[in-house]
């Protein structure tokens, strides 16, 4: 099958070498992200999705706080060695995404929308998983690796301190990127059968 979004999604991989050799400008990665979240999806066109994009020692900073931050919840000097290691990584990257959902939207849904009030959380995510996908997918498009990550809730009391979070702003996820040193893997998929009933 030939469709020029298959294609797109096919290219949007798990890049976890990621580096800083990009040749894009700052101001051209900002308008790719603000693009892709302003045309993501979401119920009742509510826009619950916020970002925060970092750069430079805004972003080096991040992952410093995470691992500040996780030491006092690995077992082990050695394995604190590993998260650090890890860590390292995604402060090798060139920038991060970080990814709220804003709670006073989800909860003046509630009260607009009483009749569906139990499901406007749940919205919430599916809106954060589109505009994930959208971010990573016109990354990928234009050459630029990423991945996701969910140090969120452990970290969040320090991303609101460092970058003057809204209280109203709860942090999803972070997704760093940069130039792509070492390509993804395989990827395996399940067996059609197990996945899908088709009636016709």
């Amino acid at each position: 099958m030939e469709n020029q979004f298959i294609n797109l999604q096919s290219k949007r991989r798990t890049i976890y070498a990621l580096g800083k050799d990009l040749t894009q400008s700052n101001a051209d990665i900002v308008a790719l992200i603000e693009a892709a979240i302003k045309n993501a999806p979401s119920a009742f066109n509510n826009q619950t999705v916020r970002a925060v994009i970092l750069f430079n020692q805004f972003h080096d900073q991040l992952w410093d706080m995470t691992a500040d931050r996780l030491k006092s919840e690995v077992p082990t000097e050695a394995a604190y060695q590993k998260t650090v290691e890890k860590l390292n990584g995604f402060k090798a990257a060139y920038g991060t995404v970080l990814y709220f959902t804003d709670t006073d939207v989800v909860k003046q849904n509630e009260a607009d929308f009483p009749l569906y009030a139990a499901n406007f959380a749940d919205w919430a995510e599916q809106a954060q998983g589109n505009a994930q996908f959208s971010v990573w997918t016109a990354l990928a498009e234009d050459q630029i690796g990423a991945n996701l990550q969910h140090y969120n809730p452990l970290i969040d009391a320090k991303v609101a301190d460092a970058y003057q979070i809204p209280a109203n702003w709860t942090l999803r996820a972070e997704m760093p990127f940069g130039s792509i040193e070492a390509g993804a893997g395989d990827k395996d998929f399940m067996a059609d059968a197990d996945r899908f009933k088709i009636f016709e």
